[in-house]
């Protein structure tokens, strides 16, 4: 189904509840947009549903209002322990969004309780909150929700309260499957009744989630939603108020243009995207020193506790700076976001289309800016083609100030930033070479002075992928950078104590190795005389009256006779050669010796 247009939401076939109507109104949505308008009359006919439609085009909504009214027509009403409805979703922060979201239209109607289930979290609190307070509607990341119903041990029995299942939402459901979830949900399909609604909800088709389709709905709808003013032929995956611009850089004048277009823009509210947690933990650190009067918070998958209330709060903002990775880069839906900056391209061009999606939602504008280098400009043909993504170009700034001596200075002031500096380089690099368009981001094109430049190395790490390379355009500092003490006195006070340990170690190991080297060398040496004494004990007990000359005419005699044995000489030069061996052969029993086929 295509071009479904706008409507309101009196228009729907099945009413809607007026309280939920009441809802809509106080959250600002006076109309349905497409995939709502499309998705919600089929859902509440008990039709299964996959719906893909553009990131931002307000799927959220079309399940949730589904899920709430088909819960209220319920003729058994819902104990506290059953639960009505999951929803399962790739991340903590849309796990906390859409539990957000569905808290406006539950809080008028007390006989549902709803729970959320997500990671960072004390799963042994989730399982004792469950059974106090029940959960009508979960809310849930796949591996937190695969966890509960293996709890039987902690006196949940999961499996029996999902009896009275009406509905089950997969959303973002290409992610879930990106992220390696597929285990995790289809193990929890095997403990969901069979007679479900389920809904489908992604903002690209992919082959594993057709085959999820086929696993986990029955005769579903499929529904294809495209904005207005989109051709039937086209596919595109970006709103069509989205502008998008590239701007084609140096790695080492990269992030001189980045805090100078941020510095412009202080009053605006703006996600900058890494590929990697490490990037974000050094250069969110930089923005911080070098872009002042603005509020710059930090997001990165390996953030366990903190990154729940950072989201929250940053949402809350009316400006500020989020950095972050790919893990803001889906479904999350942030209040007046203006630009998308695109420090780095990421690993999969699907995952470019979804961080620009962050801005420009449900109906507002938004733009987007990606820094490529040189050498990956022919990324721009091939998201137009691949994503169907046009770009225009952005110039390069003028009078942007070099900041890179300043960002250098933080390095050498504080180890902290040094050590930040060398993993963000070194993950920035590791990232790189596992790109999934590797015919552009080709690892062996990299100027690795300039990057490292860009990074504002004070000197090259040892990593693989720079053995037996030479940098002459990168000059490193000329101090010793072991020296670089810790900002913070209490962690250089136990570098100190841990350098000091090591020497000690060191010192311990060197007295023990040249220890040992000593012992084996006497060892060796009396090893040798005893052999010597050995033998000379042998020699006095054989009684051997052989003189070491009579010894050496016997062993001549010998070889004559092997020579003979073998046909290699004459009896005529045997008998020659016996007799010039010195001594007549009258010390050598011939007929004692056996020597056929000795070689």
């Amino acid at each position: 189904m295509e071009h479904v247009t706008e409507g309101s939401w009196e228009s729907l076939p099945v009413p809607l509840h007026p309280r939920v109507l009441g809802a809509l109104r106080e959250l600002g949505f006076p109309c349905m947009t497409p995939v709502q308008s499309a998705t919600i009359p089929l859902f509440m006919k008990n039709k299964d549903v996959a719906a893909e439609a553009v990131t931002g085009s307000g799927k959220t909504l079309a399940f949730v209002i589904p899920i709430v009214e088909i819960l209220l027509r319920r003729e058994e009403k819902l104990k506290k322990s059953q639960v009505g409805a999951i929803i399962i979703t790739p991340t903590r922060e849309l796990a906390v969004q859409i539990d957000e979201v569905l808290a406006h239209f539950t809080k008028p109607f007390p006989q549902f309780s709803q729970i959320l289930w997500i990671g960072g979290r004390n799963p042994g609190e989730d399982v004792e909150r469950f059974k106090a307070q029940g959960g009508n509607i979960v809310v849930a990341t796949p591996g937190r929700l695969e966890d509960m119903f293996r709890r039987k041990a902690d006196g949940l029995d999961l499996a029996s309260c999902v009896k009275a299942l009406d509905v089950l939402v997969l959303d973002e459901a290409d992610r879930l499957l990106d992220m390696g979830f597929e285990a995790s949900i289809n193990t929890i399909l095997e403990f969901l009744p069979k007679q479900r609604r389920t809904g489908l909800f992604s903002a690209t088709q992919t082959q594993e989630v057709e085959n999820l389709v086929r696993a986990g709905l029955r005769n579903p709808v499929r529904i294809s939603v495209k904005e207005k003013g989109v051709a039937a032929s086209s596919t595109q995956k970006t709103p069509s108020r989205l502008q998008n611009y590239y701007m084609v850089c140096k790695a080492d004048e990269k992030f001189n243009q980045l805090v100078h277009f941020l510095r412009n823009r202080k009053q605006e509210k703006h996600l900058v995207f890494f590929s990697t947690c490490a990037c974000v933990e050094y250069y969110g650190k930089a923005l911080e020193a070098l872009v002042k009067s603005v509020a710059i918070m930090c997001i990165h998958g390996k953030m366990k506790y903190k990154r729940n209330k950072i989201f929250m709060e940053f949402r809350k903002l009316q400006s500020g700076i989020l950095v972050c990775t790919d893990v803001m880069a889906r479904g999350i839906d942030i209040p007046e976001v203006n630009w998308v900056l695109q420090y780095d391209p990421p690993s999969n061009a699907s995952a470019f289309v979804h961080r620009c999606g962050r801005t420009a939602r449900i109906g507002h504008g938004g733009s987007a800016l990606v820094f490529l280098l040189p050498m990956e400009e022919s990324y721009i043909n091939f998201l137009a083609i691949n994503q169907k993504c046009p770009l225009q170009e952005m110039r390069l700034q003028k009078n942007t100030v070099d900041l890179l001596p300043k960002l250098k200075a933080l390095g050498l002031a504080d180890r902290a930033m040094f050590e930040k500096g060398m993993k963000a380089f070194v993950s920035f690099i590791q990232a790189y070479a596992k790109h999934e368009c590797n015919l552009i981001f080709r690892l062996k094109d990299l100027d690795f002075a300039s990057l490292a430049r860009g990074f504002a190395l004070l000197k090259m790490p040892k990593m693989p992928e720079l053995r037996g390379k030479h940098f002459p355009e990168f000059v490193p500092v000329d101090i010793n950078t072991d020296t670089i003490p810790f900002k913070d006195k209490i962690r250089e006070k136990q570098r100190q104590k841990l350098l000091e340990r090591k020497q000690q170690e060191r010192t311990e190991n060197e007295g023990r190795r040249k220890f040992i080297k000593n012992k084996a060398w006497s060892k060796q040496k009396a090893k040798k005389e005893k052999k010597k004494k050995m033998n000379e004990k042998r020699k006095r007990q054989e009684g051997s009256d052989v003189e070491d000359e009579d010894m050496e005419e016997l062993l001549h005699d010998t070889r004559l006779l092997k020579k003979f044995k073998k046909g290699k000489i004459t009896e005529e030069e045997f008998e020659k050669g016996l007799l010039t061996g010195g001594k007549r052969t009258s010390k050598l029993d011939l007929g004692a010796l056996d020597l056929e086929g000795d070689s």
